[in-house]
């Protein structure tokens, strides 16, 4: 299944994924599941946000357990980001199957809209508008690059923009959520274990910066003369780098944006996203209040997901049924967490990244490991659904 999904959206000049939501590979990656889902016999539901579920078993009978991730990548992304957790729901069923087990309560797999936030800016849209947690109204009107608004891109798809929000028939469905993800660090490298349990996700966010200048001709107009926005952006920058370190947390800014982006010109405005996550809530807000205050821009809060501890029961439950698998937190979120926020009771399990990049073409597991992560995850959801 992976060798299939790797042809799906790849940039055959860098090696990386781009995957936004809504694209023609996300759509083409959407049809692959429900192929999957077909040939399984699962039966298949699209919510009212554009989440896919595939049900074995009937989930009105429910709740039941689900599992899966998302397939849709970061702009130059690796291929196991999230069809890693998919592709490993889907053969765990087969394995179960090929054990002759019949689960006693419904199982589904599900595929998550537009986990990573690549094309509107807010990550885990479709858990967020599933939980309650992303307002409709803001989602509809959430643009992309090019301008378009959300609702314009969902209507271009066939989808019903104001069919989106909280969706408690869906929910209710919902019993348990167990996510399978490549680790995005190097921590089970140095337990020397393939398969790890999520304890928590960092607390984290997205704040947008507005730096705004005056639009002058590079050539002829003197430096004491200008208004440059790129000045104070590079401060921030460099500022964060320095905070964050102070405070303990991470803070990157990876994506700008230039008005009007000529290059033998002065910028009129300049955008930049701030990335900020750490351990501690505190610290991150501490981070972000310092640079709002100093950096000069307007700044606006995108998203914001506060700490999330996983279930403790269901977690230890997890760990022993893996042979006391070992339990770490991460820095990354996944819809797991927004899950798990909500109040369902959510488990992760981390397949070993030997190098720990992701977020990039390099991100990689070994052949053998995602093999360990699909036993083990059909082990915990044997153990669920008796």
């Amino acid at each position: 299944m992976l060798e299939v999904l790797e042809e799906i959206g790849r940039d055959r000049d860098s090696g990386g994924y781009v995957r936004d939501a809504w694209s023609p590979a996300d759509l083409e990656l959407r049809e692959w599941f429900k192929g999957e889902a077909a040939r399984r016999g699962l039966d298949l539901d699209v919510d009212r946000n554009g989440n896919l579920w595939a049900w074995w078993g009937d989930p009105a009978a429910g709740p039941g357990v689900v599992t899966g991730s998302h397939l849709d990548s970061v702009r130059q992304g690796g291929p196991f980001d999230g069809p890693l957790g998919v592709v490993s729901a889907f053969a765990a069923i087969d394995l179960m199957r090929e054990r002759g087990l019949t689960p006693g309560r419904p199982l589904a797999v599900v595929c998550f809209t537009d986990e990573e936030g690549a094309r509107f800016g807010v990550p885990c849209i479709g858990s967020r508008l599933l939980t309650g947690v992303l307002d409709p109204e803001r989602a509809r009107g959430l643009r992309d690059d090019e301008g378009d608004t959300m609702a314009d891109v969902l209507r271009r798809a066939g989808r019903d923009p104001m069919a989106l929000g909280r969706d408690d028939e869906t929910l209710a469905r919902v019993g348990v959520f167990v996510e399978l993800h490549v680790e995005q660090g190097r921590g089970l490298v140095g337990k020397g274990a393939p398969v790890g349990v999520a304890s928590s996700i960092w607390p984290h966010g997205r704040w947008r910066f507005d730096f705004q200048g005056t639009a002058d001709h590079a050539g002829t107009t003197r430096l004491h003369d200008r208004d440059d926005p790129m000045l104070p952006f590079a401060r921030a920058v460099l500022t964060a780098r320095v905070a964050a370190e102070r405070h303990g947390v991470l803070a990157t800014f990876g994506k700008v944006r230039v008005w009007p982006g000529n290059a033998n010109a002065i910028p009129g405005r300049v955008s930049a996203w701030l990335d900020a996550r750490g351990a501690g809530e505190r610290a991150v807000r501490a981070l972000v209040s310092e640079l709002t205050l100093g950096s000069g821009a307007t700044v606006s809060e995108e998203s914001w997901t506060p700490v999330v501890d996983f279930d403790v029961p269901l977690r230890d439950k997890v760990a022993g049924l893996l042979g006391d698998a070992p339990i770490l937190p991460t820095g990354a979120g996944h819809d797991a967490g927004i899950l798990a926020s909500a109040g369902v009771p959510s488990a992760m399990l981390f397949v070993r990244n030997p190098t720990g990049v992701s977020h990039s073409p390099a991100e990689h597991a070994d052949a053998d490991d995602c093999r360990a992560g699909v036993t083990a995850l059909s082990s915990v959801l044997e153990a669920l659904c008796t």
